[in-house]
C-alpha cells in the first residue's frame, strides 16, 4: 500500500516572530490557560474566507516582518491584516485576494507597509497538532507549536472547496488598520471609579503612545499618567481580552490574546470587541484615543462587522 503524504510548506524564511493562530482555546480559564488565537480575529477570519476555510482554520500570524514559504504542492493562500507586498517568484500579486501557487513555487511576504500583523491563510488550513482542541501558539504559557523557525515544515490540511476566487471589499480590509484615524471604542471597566475626576478624562480623551514594550501578552501605553483614589490596592480578578489595567506607575496597559487568566491591577476599561483589531495592528509609536461607548453601542458596532464578515461567505 503506498503511504499518504500531507502537503507541506517549507519555511525558507520565517520573518519576526512568526506563529500558527486560530481561534484559540476557550474554556480554560480555571485551569489557568488563556484564550490564546490570533491577535486581529477579523483579519484571520478575513484570510480564511478569501481561501474557501472555515473560519476557526489555523493561519500564520506575522509580526511586522512576513515569512518565505516554499510549496511542495499546488495550493491557495491569501494575506489580510497588515498590508504588506506579496511575491509569487519574481511576480507581485495582490493583497487581499486568492493566489494559486504551484508546486515549487515560493511565496515572499514583505515587510508591513501598514499595520503590525499580517495573516497568511492556505486553503485546508495549516494543520499543526491541537493542544487543548486549538492549533494556537500561547506564548506567555508556552501551549501549541513552537513559534514558527527558518527550516520548519509546515502541513496543510484538504480545503473545502476547489476553484475558489473572492476578494475582500478594500475598507473592510482597512477598517482594521484606522489607528490614529478614529478613536478605539472603549467601554467603561468594573473599577473605572477608582480613577481620579482628572484621569478619566485623560483616558477618555487625550493621546496614547503605543510602547515598544509590547506584545502578544499586552499593550503598553506611554502618555498621561492617570491617578488612582485610594491606596491603589485591588484585589486578584479574572482578566478578559481587550482589559485596559492600570499598574501602580499610572500607564495603561491593554490586555492581548496571550494574557493571564486573573490579574491584580484594576481594570478601568474594556476594549470594545469590535475595535480590539485596532489594538493589535498598532506598532510602536503609533497614537491611540479612546471614547467611552456603552456597551449596547459596541454590541451593535460589533453586530454590524460581523454581518458583513458572515455575508462574504453567503451565510
Amino acid at each position: 500500500m503506498t503511504a499518504i503524504t500531507r502537503p507541506m510548506i517549507v519555511v525558507e524564511r520565517a520573518g519576526l516572530r512568526t506563529t500558527v493562530q486560530d481561534a484559540g482555546r476557550p474554556g480554560f480559564g480555571h485551569l489557568g490557560v488563556p484564550r490564546s488565537g490570533a491577535v486581529d480575529g477579523l483579519s484571520r477570519r478575513l484570510a480564511n474566507e478569501l481561501v474557501g476555510n472555515a473560519g476557526d482554520a489555523a493561519v500564520l500570524e506575522t509580526t511586522f516582518t512576513g515569512p518565505r514559504l516554499r510549496f511542495e504542492q499546488a495550493a491557495v493562500v491569501a494575506c489580510s491584516g497588515a498590508v504588506a507586498t506579496v511575491r509569487l517568484g519574481a511576480e507581485e500579486v495582490p493583497f487581499g485576494a486568492p493566489v494559486r501557487v504551484g508546486p515549487g513555487q515560493v511565496l515572499d511576504i514583505g515587510s508591513a507597509a501598514l499595520g503590525l500583523r499580517t495573516y497568511v491563510a492556505v486553503a485546508g488550513g495549516f494543520d499543526v497538532a491541537p493542544v487543548l482542541g486549538s492549533r494556537s501558539t500561547d506564548t506567555l504559557s508556552g501551549l501549541g507549536p513552537a513559534v514558527v523557525m527558518t527550516g520548519d515544515r509546515l502541513p496543510v490540511g484538504t480545503p473545502a472547496v476547489t476553484g475558489f476566487a473572492r476578494s475582500v471589499p478594500g475598507d473592510l480590509l482597512a477598517f482594521v488598520l484606522g489607528a490614529g484615524r478614529r478613536p478605539v471604542r472603549l467601554i467603561s471597566g468594573p473599577r473605572v471609579d477608582l480613577l481620579s475626576p482628572g484621569s478619566r478624562e485623560a483616558l477618555f480623551g487625550a493621546e496614547f503612545i503605543v510602547s515598544p514594550a509590547s506584545d502578544r501578552v499586552g499593550v503598553r501605553l506611554s502618555g498621561p499618567v492617570l491617578s488612582q483614589l485610594g491606596d491603589g490596592e485591588a484585589d486578584t480578578e479574572g482578566m478578559v481580552t481587550g482589559a485596559v489595567q492600570l499598574p501602580a506607575g499610572g500607564e495603561p496597559v491593554v490586555l492581548l490574546a496571550d494574557h493571564a487568566v486573573t490579574g491584580g491591577y484594576p481594570v478601568v476599561a474594556v476594549v470594545a470587541t469590535v475595535d480590539l483589531p485596532l489594538i493589535g495592528q498598532a506598532r510602536p509609536g503609533t497614537g491611540l484615543r479612546f471614547v467611552e461607548v456603552s456597551a449596547a453601542a459596541a454590541r451593535e458596532a460589533n453586530a454590524q462587522v460581523e454581518a458583513r464578515v458572515r455575508a462574504l461567505g453567503g451565510r
